[in-house]
């Protein structure tokens, strides 16, 4: 069984996907300027030469950042899911539903807009390429939301729960257009070849090009080569790893680059390169003896953190036809929120919102010919199931930043927030809060989970990565996923599109992996200095299966040697709460870690 699809399933993708490009390129125009978005993942704005490290090698991106425009006040989530979702949509994570990485709260709310819904709809050729993280289910797939051609892996990150199984950055086995397919190399060059080779295919017509990179998410898997351009840096073994995977990416992005050159239309192509949060390993404080390795350009925070360095990072927009160039620094506040109506502008598109919008148009700005707009904005750290308000925001008002709605700082003059000015300006604070619960009320009135869909495709997996777990991370990784601790029980949240007879597949192992439920698999791969290993994978004594959907429940034995626990009910229509779990020997309760569910009649 093919992964989460069958093959006329496939087939009919791919014969929409090809009358869809049909459709598209009799529609487009070449006068728009084609745009490339390279968003990378857990790479900060210290993680670049340009912008003051002294030990990373990004010779590329520092030549790019002296020809474009440069947003030195640019901010997106504290993770990598709501910083894709508010870039996408123009709109705050807690609004469209994506205000977490696991738990249910990565998959982009069905009716949300994207950036590649609008451009489609205006004439551009649309691919994505790389890390989706906004859903792994029918209807929130990228080929679903927008984009004619999609290549990615499951999850957030390469060897995530739905991923293809054993997936490890090399040689692995990719998603097109949601079928399976294997390929070789390595998986941030991957992702740029398949790119390149879609921008040379719509070469003659407007596109838009989205490249996700995965890299340098964790693990810390790198080509040898690349971790040994550091190795011999007086610097953390993962660091090390952490900045190969970055220098990685600036080759490939040169790669990119030549292309457009060589294709005559880099004057013509907006190119932007931005990261998606804080650094994660360019920067660690060793606390045993104070030494401080890597570089944070002076500010407090990485990864996840609601100060400074948990959401300012790089933005570098150049586009020379149309006078974004010349290494312009522009240091007023901007957001990933902004992307959408700014590139609608430069690029001479319409588009109507229907929802509430917190990004800008900013292209005034960029072009020099207006001031930015005055505002204040909001990130924030939720990871939890449900929004809570006031959890680890931050204010922002040009350089003022109020922290949690007590701690008030000026980064111009205090870059590394050291030096809390709450009790100095409490007039500023109360205003900055009065904002905040305005701002609050608004979005949580639009905040709402989403509903996997069944019964409008052949076959669709639910992983526990999205299980709506309380009081338990669920594992959301393969290494997890082997390890094989129980899982406290957790609903999915899904709405029965059609109802009738269905079959739900209980699983420990995805369906590729070929393994028996009670199976256990000694396939460990030893660790090398610039790879992890593989652990093997525990055998889970499972005795018996539940079903519960709503109130209705259902429970089978198992069969010897099966692969998966099998039940067959009769679902009605409409929004349920869907509960899979296995009884293991010793009586505790397990939730079965993929859910596969097929319609019967």
């Amino acid at each position: 069984m093919a992964r989460s699809y069958t093959y006329l399933l496939g087939v009919s993708l791919l014969i929409l996907m090809a009358c869809s490009e049909k459709i598209t390129e009799a529609a487009a125009t070449k006068t728009g300027p084609n745009i490339i978005v390279v968003i990378t993942d857990d790479q900060g704005y210290g993680d670049l030469g340009h912008t003051g490290n002294p030990v990373i090698k990004t010779p590329a991106l520092d030549q790019f950042s002296a020809e474009s425009v440069n947003l030195t006040n640019y901010h997106v989530g504290t993770t990598c899911a709501p910083t894709r979702a508010g870039l996408l949509t123009g709109r705050n994570c807690n609004r469209n539903g994506v205000w977490h990485t696991i738990m249910g709260a990565s998959i982009l709310n069905r009716e949300e807009r994207t950036m590649a819904d609008v451009f489609r709809t205006n004439g551009y050729a649309t691919g994505m390429f790389g890390k989706w993280h906004l859903g792994d289910n029918h209807p929130f797939l990228p080929h679903e939301r927008g984009f004619e051609r999609a290549f990615y892996h499951g999850g957030g990150g390469v060897g995530q729960t739905p991923d293809y199984w054993n997936n490890d950055y090399f040689d692995d086995t990719y998603f097109r257009n949601g079928i399976p397919e294997k390929q070789t190399g390595y998986c941030t060059d991957v992702w740029f070849d398949e790119a390149i080779s879609f921008i040379e295919k719509k070469k003659d017509v407007p596109f838009f090009c989205y490249l996700s990179l995965n890299a340098p998410h964790g693990p810390f898997n790198v080509p040898e080569d690349y971790y040994h351009l550091y190795r011999e840096e007086a610097i953390p073994e993962v660091q090390k790893r952490f900045y190969g995977m970055i220098t990685n990416i600036d080759d490939n992005f040169a790669k990119l680059l030549a292309k457009l050159e060589e294709w005559d239309i880099a004057d013509n192509t907006i190119v932007i390169f931005t990261t998606d949060n804080g650094t994660a390993r360019g920067y660690q404080v060793d606390r045993e003896n104070g030494r401080v390795n890597g570089f944070n350009a002076g500010m407090r925070g990485t990864k996840g953190s609601e100060y400074e360095g948990g959401h300012r990072v790089p933005m570098i927009i150049r586009w020379p036809d149309g006078g974004l160039s010349g290494g312009e620094k522009l240091g007023d506040l901007t957001a990933h929120v902004d992307m959408l109506p700014t590139l609608v502008a430069l690029s001479g598109q319409t588009f109507s919102p229907a929802k509430t919008m917190d990004g800008r148009d900013i292209s005034s700005y960029l072009l020099g010919t207006a001031a930015a707009p005055e505002r204040m904005l909001v990130t924030d750290t939720q990871r939890v199931p449900w929004p809570v308000k006031g959890k680890n925001s931050c204010v922002m008002e040009g350089q003022w930043r109020l922290i949690r709605g007590t701690e008030l700082y000026h980064i111009g003059d205090d870059p590394g927030q050291e030096t809390d000015l709450a009790a100095r300006f409490p007039d500023r604070v109360k205003r900055m809060n009065d904002f905040y619960e305005t701002w609050w009320s608004d979005v949580i009135r639009e905040t709402k989970l989403s509903e996997i869909a069944l019964g409008e495709t052949p076959l669709e997996v639910l992983t526990c990565h999205d299980a709506r777990t309380t009081d338990q991370v669920p594992p959301w990784n393969q290494r997890m996923i082997r390890q094989g601790n129980p899982m406290v029980p957790a609903e999915f949240n899904v709405r029965f599109v059609a109802a009738g007879k269905y079959k739900f597949s209980l699983r420990r192992w995805p369906a590729e992996s070929g393994l028996a439920l009670n199976a256990g698999v000694n396939d460990a791969i030893p660790s090398t200095p610039f790879t992890d290993g593989r652990i093997e994978g525990e055998a889970m004594q499972i005795t018996r299966a539940f079903l519960k959907i709503g109130e209705k429940e259902y429970t089978t034995d198992l069969e010897q040697n099966a692969g998966a626990a099998v039940i067959e009910a009769e679902v009605p229509l409409g929004k349920t709460e869907l509960l899979a779990y296995f009884g293991l020997e010793d009586g505790t309760q397990s939730n079965a870690f993929y859910v596969y569910v097929e319609k019967m009649d």
